[in-house]
């Protein structure tokens, strides 16, 4: 399977399994992984829950640029800590050649007073992952992401979708989207490195991704 060098991994909005494709993937091609803003902590960052999964080293690991910790919308969460995100601190480490980005939340939420999450894919010139869920109501978040992203000519990999296979929904959005659906993948039953490995083989290891477009 051919993978691009680094990409970024968008959702159609909080909660539709994004940070779960990234620990398949990066368990799958070795990639180093980037959270460049952590919106809310909790009990952990996403970067430490990937790596608890995945078992891999630190190094595979980039420090986030901002990680805030309250559960909101970055430019919320960082209004609350007194600062203000700015895409000079949000550069691709130039010592990662392979790598993938995980943004926080959907497209449009906002990062600062002037920018949204579609804006910081468009400076780090990265193609894009959609994860979308698989169940109702998927087709409107997914098409909507998707237009927002063909507006900008920003290159689409294709659509993840996370949960029960539909293939009712999957051939909508690759029907009306314009855009290839690259996995469905069903729930786990193993969170662990080994079943992360599994679900890569299973998923991606024996298809082809199209060009981005």
């Amino acid at each position: 399977m051919d993978f691009p060098a680094r990409f970024f991994i968008t959702g159609t909005g909080t909660g539709v399994g994004k940070t779960m494709v990234a620990a398949i993937l990066l368990s799958g091609l070795k990639y180093h992984y980037w959270k460049p803003i952590q919106s809310g902590m909790e009990e952990e960052t996403d970067t430490s829950v990937i790596r608890r999964l995945s078992g891999l080293s630190p190094k595979y690991f980039i420090d986030e640029a901002y990680c805030l910790p309250k559960a909101a919308s970055p430019h919320i969460s960082a209004a609350a800590e007194g600062v203000e995100i700015e895409f000079t601190h949000l550069n691709l480490p130039a010592a990662s050649p392979n790598i993938i980005v995980e943004g926080a939340g959907g497209l449009l939420v906002p990062i600062n007073h002037n920018q949204l999450m579609i804006d910081l894919i468009s400076y780090l010139q990265l193609p894009v992952i959609i994860v979308a869920k698989s169940g109702l109501g998927t087709i409107n978040h997914t098409l909507l992401s998707l237009e927002a992203l063909h507006k900008r000519r920003i290159p689409v990999l294709g659509v993840i979708m996370n949960g029960t296979i539909n293939n009712d929904n999957r051939r909508a959005i690759e029907e009306y989207g314009r855009s290839p659906v690259l996995a469905e993948i069903e729930p786990l039953t193993v969170l662990n490195s080994t079943g992360l490995q599994e679900a890569f083989k299973k998923y991606f290891a024996n298809s082809r991704w199209p060009d981005s477009r």
